[in-house]
């Protein structure tokens, strides 16, 4: 694949909602580069027809990302997987199926980040960076010290910084040397998405031009 996505915009709901197909047109529209379809809910089955749908309406140009599957990625013509950090080994999906498909993977530790460039990952997301909801079960966040110990763990290897990551946080994980950002709640809100694109400006990979 071509560059990693430097956004990236998570889909936690139902992807069978009517509401998908136009939050996707919206995303699409407001410049954000590539979308991850996290539906953990679904069968298989029902995860392809969703993920063919999603190919089928979104523009060219905007990323897929399937979250967990990659036969599903796969079969639905879609640009990448991006694996739970208790996933089969990257290093094995890579000898697999090649440069066939783009693999990300989710990473809360710089050694999990570490190995994963090794294996040959296109890139992590690491965090959670600040507090959020779904992770305060798990105790405080890495945070940004954490991202710089995950930078440092693969110089030059794309991080995307996930976890109560918005428009005004955007600087400072550019600081600390995240390749792009990731999230959920910051690309529902059209204002917060809209400012995400034009704060994106602060990392190294321009937003076109990654499919």
């Amino acid at each position: 694949m071509k560059n990693p996505p430097p956004l990236l915009a998570i889909h936690d709901g139902d992807p069978r909602d009517t509401a998908f197909a136009a939050w996707l047109q919206a995303v699409a529209d407001d410049g954000v580069p590539a979308v991850q379809i996290r539906a953990k809910a679904l069968d298989d089955r029902a995860l392809f027809e969703v993920a063919r749908e999603a190919r089928r309406l979104a523009p060219p140009e905007l990323a897929l990302w399937i979250n967990g599957r990659i036969d599903v990625a796969l079969a639905a013509d879609c640009d990448g997987v991006h694996l739970p950090a208790d996933s089969p080994p990257v290093a094995a999906l890579r000898r697999r199926f090649g440069d066939r498909i783009g693999i990300g993977l989710s990473t809360h530790h710089p050694e999990e980040v570490a190995q994963a460039a090794r294996d040959g990952a296109d890139y992590v997301t690491f965090g959670p960076i600040y507090p959020t909801p779904s992770k305060a079960a798990y105790g405080p966040p890495p945070g940004l010290e954490g991202l710089e110990r995950a930078v440092a763990a693969a110089p030059g290897f794309p991080i995307l910084a996930l976890g109560g990551v918005f428009p005004q946080h955007l600087p400072a994980v550019a600081r600390a040397g995240a390749y792009g950002a990731a999230g959920i709640r910051t690309f529902q809100d059209p204002a917060s998405r809209q400012a995400m694109v034009r704060g994106a400006e602060v990392f190294p990979a321009p937003l076109k031009g990654n499919r």
